[in-house]
């Protein structure tokens, strides 16, 4: 409840210097009692003034009560009452107010307890109704969103409570609003902040999770080898009818493994047969090859010259 305006003050001192100023200019020794008048019929009306002047904010209304029954809503603005017989026992904020609210230890659809926490957007737009309505509209509004919160929990399941926030929040905003409308209150958005649940199922969560990644990627392991399976299989398609591009193909990979320092390399008799490297030709030629890139290796400072001389 409001106090009496820094303006209604000033009034009061206002008056009070009207009247003291009057009471001076009309005072006798032989006669002070018009003076005294002057004086006591100012600070009345200074104190009915001060009584009756009142200013709201531009976000306030008062509602106005006259021998304890409803008589107007005052404001924004500068108003009067009249001393005694009206009463302001309500300043209504008609701006959108937040409202925090949670449900602890509450039993999902699939018996789960968690901790929810919501936060409630809200604003008056009857200022009458939240008045006369309920007792204490604050506390009304509190008591029913925890309500609300509880029973939406316990009707939904803990899944769909992680990954549908937003809906669960559009149910709230429903039920809430349905409540609070005889208030003459609009609940204007509820949004869900968090949902805690127990440390344990939290591992446990996290482990199938990372089990599920890891099915994925074996997955698309498995999807890797049978594209590259096909592959091999046109290549060979390729290679059945043209030994020499085989053959050369061959021999690209043998230099290959050979270039990267190797000493020893395995080949298969017939990859050897097919290629012709059991020739002195073929034995002549890859050794010719294999020093040039010695050579160069060793040129270059790739490799130390007395490895290459060895």
């Amino acid at each position: 409840m409001k106090t009496t305006s820094p303006f209604a003050t000033l009034i009061f001192f206002v008056f009070i210097a009207i009247g003291g100023g009057v009471a001076y200019a009309v005072y006798s020794p032989n006669s002070p009692m018009p003076s005294i008048v002057s004086g006591i019929v100012a600070f009345a009306i200074a104190v009915v003034s001060a009584l009756s002047i009142r200013v709201a904010d531009q976000w306030d209304k008062a509602v106005i009560l006259r021998l304890g029954q409803f008589r107007s809503l005052k404001g924004p603005g500068l108003f009067c009452i009249i001393p005694i017989l009206d009463a302001i026992p309500y300043w209504i904020d008609t701006r959108v107010i937040t409202t925090g609210f949670k449900a602890e230890k509450t039993l999902t659809k699939d018996t789960v307890p968690v901790d929810v926490d919501a936060v409630l957007f809200w604003k008056v737009i009857d200022p009458k109704k939240a008045a006369l309505g309920v007792a204490d509209y604050e506390s009304a509004i509190s008591w029913a969103s925890q309500t609300a919160l509880r029973d939406v929990i316990g009707k939904t399941m803990l899944s769909d409570m992680l990954e549908g926030r937003d809906k669960i929040s559009s149910v709230l905003q429903k039920i809430i609003d349905d409540r609070t409308e005889p208030w003459g209150i609009s609940v204007i958005s509820v949004e869900v902040k968090d949902v805690l649940i127990p440390q344990a199922l939290e591992n446990a969560m996290s482990m199938q999770a990372q089990a599920e990644r890891e099915r994925q990627a074996r997955v698309i392991l498995g999807d890797s080898e049978r594209q590259v399976a096909e592959k091999f299989a046109e290549a060979a398609k390729s290679y059945q009818h043209n030994p020499v591009a085989l053959h050369l193909r061959a021999m690209n990979m043998l230099y290959e493994g050979l270039k990267e320092n190797s000493t020893i390399v395995i080949v298969p008799s017939t990859a050897v047969q097919s290629m012709e490297l059991g020739g002195l030709a073929g034995l002549t030629a890859l050794t010719m090859g294999i020093g040039q890139e010695g050579a160069n290796a060793a040129k270059n400072g790739e490799i130390p010259l007395k490895e290459f001389t060895r």
